[in-house]
């Protein structure tokens, strides 16, 4: 089995949840995480709420994302993550190039299947199967990838950085191999180092080294020092915050505290 030998620098984000809000607020919480020192600040990309009054504020995600990349300097940016069917991949190509040179290169391409089936009832798109939604994201990572190539002007860095969340061994793992950046999963530490084991070995059966993709993780704001140290050891070298409004700044720094310990 490949092992990971590469290590990246430690990194937190928070993912901020654009849903029970105003723009207002959600854009002085983004102002506010950055000022606090996080490396990556994200939305997610969906129509309606996924949890509390289902009825409730909710936007959407990659016109918030740009303005995201206007109200910030430093960090880089992501939906986590662009669920793929919702737009055609060349389309999806060029709004990612355009914002990666608004950002001047901070722009990370987050991507997955989809999973929340209201989006696509309310919203006319076919919700199909898991596996037809996967083999979807494959044809749409190829077109995104050629697009990057052959439109002008290229991305800032000749490409954008993408990152396939999901812990799928079957399919999402392999993708995630064959195309992906850096990979987003969840679970405890175990689940975490047996999700990379098994990435590792489809790293080796599509001939990529391991070591080209960076590994990040959510975190809770209730998550202690020793878990998120523990996930570290794992090999997961970036740890990423989901907060709902209204937003507990206080955890934020608690993590970018953790973060500058372990420096």
């Amino acid at each position: 089995m490949p092992q990971m030998t590469k290590k990246y620098p430690l990194k937190v984000g928070v993912q901020l949840h654009p849903q029970h809000t105003s723009y207002e607020d959600f854009a002085n919480a983004v102002k506010r995480v950055e000022e606090l020192g996080v490396d990556t600040i994200w939305n997610w990309d969906h129509f309606f709420p996924l949890y509390g009054d289902p009825q409730g504020n909710h936007f959407e995600g990659w016109t918030l994302l740009t303005a995201m990349g206007m109200l910030t300097s430093k960090a880089q940016i992501g939906c986590l993550v662009t669920c793929n069917t919702y737009r055609n991949p060349a389309l999806l190509a060029d709004m990612a190039k355009t914002l990666d040179h608004i950002t001047n290169g901070r722009l990370i391409l987050g991507i997955g299947a989809g999973w929340f089936e209201r989006d696509y009832k309310e919203y006319g798109y076919d919700f199909g199967t898991a596996g037809s939604r996967l083999n979807a994201l494959e044809e749409s990572l190829e077109i995104i990838k050629k697009r990057w190539e052959v439109d002008v002007p290229k991305p800032v860095r000749g490409s954008v950085p993408i990152l396939i969340g999901g812990g799928g061994e079957k399919k999402t793992l392999r993708l995630t191999a064959k195309y992906a950046d850096l990979w987003h999963g969840f679970g405890d530490p175990e689940t975490i180092t047996h999700k990379m084991e098994v990435l590792n070995d489809w790293c080796q059966k599509e001939g990529r080294d391991p070591n080209e993709i960076e590994r990040t993780c959510g975190t809770d704001k209730e998550d202690s020092d020793e878990k998120r140290d523990a996930l570290v050891n794992a090999g997961i070298s970036q740890l990423i915050l989901g907060l709902g409004a209204p937003w507990d700044f206080e955890a934020v720094q608690k993590l970018v505290r953790w973060r500058d310990s372990r420096k």
